[in-house]
């Protein structure tokens, strides 16, 4: 098809209004991140109470991302994404106003269930409007934005902070929120299979679905806070999360009019898809969470310079993303793409691994780009491959599953990340002291030279030694936290390399439609 085909500038023309829409609200998860201590003071809260800016959108969020395929048959794809952007544009803009702490998480519910259905709206919507042949350099646009957006957010955000405010982090939504809705009201159309309002709602399905995913976000985001199953009320919802969303699966697939079309999974190659995203989102977000904390309480980075030096990554995406689109519509098998990404990536995760306390910003820079070409080679095959099966009636459901995949795969990596970085800190710790004893000859050499400096500048002898000891003990906590942020980079990298070989055990893409009604 003639690039000056009208048809096919109406296309880019419905990408760019999907994409504006979905990036927004991938943006808006990690943007809000830096700003939390600004937030807190501003609002007369503690960092901990103001984490629950963060919480309530994430719980939100997930709610209402599995519906999002339902939703677009029942109430009309156009109207869903008008009414969804409308809907996350205005509580952007509140959650900008809010007064005080309850009513900005108040605002960040509203903001995170109108934005829930963004992301897999967006993508079902390029992936039926462009032919097979086209998609791989449709989902190369689209994911340019989605990838680059959270890996960006985290710079915006300290920029924003500290030059205007933190409620400018939400203000920021209201143009781009406008023009895409102009955008999508011009150029975006339903297909004529979507039924609107013939389907009944299910309100069992929504109780276990929100009973379930609900539990386990705030399990997933308060545990390693309250100590895992130490706590009882992290016990009781860990028992809600299985018990509600297995008695919704169970439901589901027994229903004929499902909410979440889980007879989809007995494709091979889309289960297996859905399988990489888990882990896509575990490493990817699991280490963009944990780089920042190591930039800053062991490097000595402000919050602004860690969010410039953990942007190298979106260079190598941004850099490599047209090529990879470029080179699936030429046919290239994604499957060898996504093998290789895994393996440049899992390069990237090992440099980080073998890091210290002198590691400069050109060695963190490299190793960044390194992940970020790594990404590019994942995130678009991958999403190719994985509904390259499905039929256009059902790719709603596709996209919403596969979104669902990716977010419970980054909840529980940065929840890893962060359990494995205290757990391991402490192991280090213990086993850092046993080598400090009063027979251990370095040890006395640094302790006597220490206390000796301080009685050079008036300290007692008494004092200088407390001195000498509370200088040691920062120190072997300084290693432990290092050798700890170094053991979860190492683990990331060996997950990207048992990813790699897991792509070939879905079906190799073709060009052909798939046959409608087919799943």
């Amino acid at each position: 098809m003639s690039p000056r085909d009208p048809k096919n500038t109406e296309r880019w023309l419905v990408a760019i209004a999907v994409m504006s829409s979905a990036v927004m609200e991938v943006l808006d998860t990690s943007v809000v991140n830096v700003s939390l201590p600004h937030i807190a003071g501003s609002l007369s809260a503690t960092v901990d109470e103001a984490t629950w800016v963060l919480t309530s959108y994430i719980v939100a969020n997930a709610i209402i991302l599995p519906l999002t395929g339902w939703l677009a048959n029942y109430v009309g794809r156009k109207r869903l994404l008008l009414t969804v952007v409308t809907g996350f544009t205005l509580s952007s803009v509140l959650c900008g106003l809010a007064p005080n702490l309850p009513a900005l998480i108040f605002f960040r519910v509203m903001q995170g269930t109108t934005g829930g259905g963004l992301q897999p709206l967006s993508q079902a919507v390029l992936l039926e409007e462009f032919p097979p042949e086209m998609r791989g350099t449709a989902m190369g646009f689209w994911g340019l934005g989605i990838v680059a957006a959270p890996i960006l957010g985290p710079t915006l955000g300290g920029w924003i902070t500290d030059h205007a405010s933190w409620r400018w982090v939400f203000y920021i939504n209201l143009p781009i929120g406008i023009a895409s809705l102009i955008l999508i009201s011009m150029f975006v159309h339903d297909p004529s299979y979507i039924t609107r309002g013939e389907r009944r709602i299910d309100l069992w399905g929504i109780g276990m679905l929100a009973i379930g995913m609900g539990s386990l976000q705030v399990f997933l985001d308060k545990g390693q806070e309250d100590d895992w199953f130490a706590s009882h009320a992290i016990v009781a919802l860990f028992i809600f999360a299985v018990v509600g969303l297995t008695a919704f699966v169970v439901w589901e697939w027994r229903r004929k009019d499902p909410l979440v079309d889980f007879h989809l999974m007995k494709d091979r190659t889309f289960s297996a898809g859905l399988s990489l995203a888990f882990l896509l989102g575990f490493v990817l977000y699991g280490s963009l969470i944990i780089l920042p904390l190591f930039l800053q309480t062991l490097l000595g980075f402000t919050a602004t310079q860690a969010g410039v030096w953990t942007s190298p990554r979106g260079i190598g995406t941004a850099a490599l993303m047209p090529i990879v689109g470029y080179l699936l519509g030429k046919r290239v098998d994604g499957r060898w793409m996504v093998f290789g990404g895994s393996i440049v990536a899992s390069f990237a995760m090992f440099g980080f691994s073998h890091m210290n306390l002198n590691s400069g910003t050109w060695n963190i820079f490299w190793h960044q780009i390194n992940q970020g070409v790594g990404m590019a080679f994942i995130f678009v095959p991958l999403t190719t491959l994985t509904v390259s099966n499905i039929s256009k009636e059902k790719m709603g459901f596709a996209t919403s599953l596969y979104s669902v995949m990716r977010n419970i795969g980054s909840s529980v990596g940065i929840s890893f990340s962060t359990t494995m970085i205290a757990r391991r800190s402490q192991f280090h710790q213990n086993r850092l002291t046993t080598h400090i004893t009063a027979y251990n000859g370095t040890v006395r050499q640094f302790l006597q030279g220490a206390a000796g400096r301080a009685m050079h500048y008036g300290a007692a002898p008494g004092t200088a030694a407390q001195r000498a000891l509370a200088m040691l003990y920062g120190m072997v906590l300084q290693q432990a936290s290092l050798l700890s942020f170094l053991d979860v980079f190492h683990v990331m990298g060996v997950i990207f390399v048992l990813m790699a070989p897991l792509a070939f055990i879905m079906r190799k893409a073709t060009h052909a439609a798939p046959v409608e009604g087919v799943h």
